[in-house]
């Protein structure tokens, strides 16, 4: 009996240094991980632990790489003990053909294959880079490229009676969509295309590089076309606001002065388009690269190699998701059709009665002629 025991613990022993020795053999390393998801059914990108009914891509990300044995399991409960940071937290319904998170794991044989495998189809990691111990995936981010694709009768003036299948986008209305979308760049204080931030509020202030859509195309009878816009960071909903009140004043509901308004101090009712066409296109490291993309022992960040396969997911997962969605729900149709519901202009109403009303109160306490200049 005695021996049964020793044998029993002399073999636990070495399992454990089994153990040992593979963990050493692959120690951990911080790392980046190229990820490419269709976000339908999920609510967002960001995991919330203890809340199992909103499922997110990181609840099925982490599994895996807890399957994979990438990580220990104590370490998908708490994602601190691995330095996981995403780049971007994509919000419900949005998907991204290159989002990046960082992150500390072993650095197993065939990691990516192992990952992968514990993965549904349409959650994909296409590569992986070594970076430096310090790296944050969100703090390091000069810049992030968003897409948004849509139906081009979302363009249509709403005094046309548009059969949506039939409906082709003109050469003039593609250049008025474009340079609405322009006056976008540069830095604007976009409190009013987010919830929850205040005119003063600083972090409300965001710079664009550029935003433009391009050249129709037809898909499955129906035409489409994509928004690009490319900015240093943007806040939730931003982008979907950005392209609703563009949307609305092309359909005729709001007048192009409402662009302005929008980001002085007044609140202004600025519509939010579906979240269904959005899609985290790219992720951008210039600074990082600058400074270690060439130092020897890291790599840039840069995904030349990953295009065709990030090209791939997207024409099989992306596309397919929101052209499919789109004919079956309606959701961009049935979005439209509150365009009317929303005020664009009772906001300017009030200030003009406010500013009646201060004026009066200002010419009662002595004022010395100058104007408020938030409008």
């Amino acid at each position: 009996e005695e021996n049964g025991h020793q044998n029993k613990r002399l073999k636990s022993d070495a399992d454990e240094e089994d153990a040992e020795d593979q963990n050493k053999k692959s120690p951990k390393r911080k790392i980046v991980l190229l990820m490419a998801y269709s976000g339908k059914g999920y609510h967002g990108m960001q995991r919330n632990v203890g809340s199992s009914q909103f499922k997110t891509i990181e609840d099925d990300l982490v599994s895996a790489l807890v399957q994979s044995g990438c990580i220990p399991e104590n370490h998908g409960e708490d994602m601190k003990k691995m330095s996981f940071q995403r780049c971007a937290r994509t919000d419900k319904g949005v998907s991204a053909a290159g989002q990046i998170v960082s992150l500390k794991v072993r650095l197993i044989d065939d990691i990516l294959e192992k990952i992968n495998n514990h993965l549904p189809s349409h959650i994909r990691i296409l590569g992986l880079k070594r970076v430096t111990g310090g790296f944050n995936s969100k703090n390091k981010c000069d810049a992030r490229t968003y897409s948004y694709m849509l139906p081009t009768f979302a363009f249509a003036h709403k005094d046309h009676d548009v059969q949506e299948e039939l409906y082709r986008l003109d050469r003039e209305t593609l250049e008025r969509v474009n340079k609405l979308l322009a006056c976008y760049k540069g830095t604007h204080n976009f409190h009013n295309f987010t919830s929850q931030k205040g005119p003063r509020d600083p972090s409300a202030k965001r710079y664009i590089m550029e935003m433009y859509c391009g050249e129709p195309f037809v898909r499955e009878n129906m035409e489409f076309a994509v928004i690009k816009v490319k900015g240093q960071s943007f806040m939730m909903h931003q982008i979907r606001k950005m392209i609703g009140l563009v949307i609305a004043i092309v359909k005729g509901y709001a007048a192009e002065s409402i662009m302005e308004r929008s980001w002085g101090e007044e609140k202004v009712d600025v519509p939010k388009a579906p979240g269904l066409g959005l899609v985290l296109e790219k992720v951008h490291f210039e600074k990082y690269n600058r400074r270690f993309g060439n130092d020897g022992l890291h790599e840039p960040l840069e995904w030349t190699e990953e295009e065709e396969k990030i090209a791939v997911f997207k024409e099989q997962y992306i596309y397919p998701t929101i052209i499919n969605t789109e004919r079956e729900e309606k959701s961009m149709a049935n979005w439209l059709n509150t365009l009317p519901i929303h005020d664009f202009n009772s906001s300017a109403v009030e200030m003009q009665t406010n500013n009646k009303i201060s004026k009066k109160s200002s010419d009662l306490e002595g004022s010395d002629g100058c104007g408020d200049d938030s409008d």
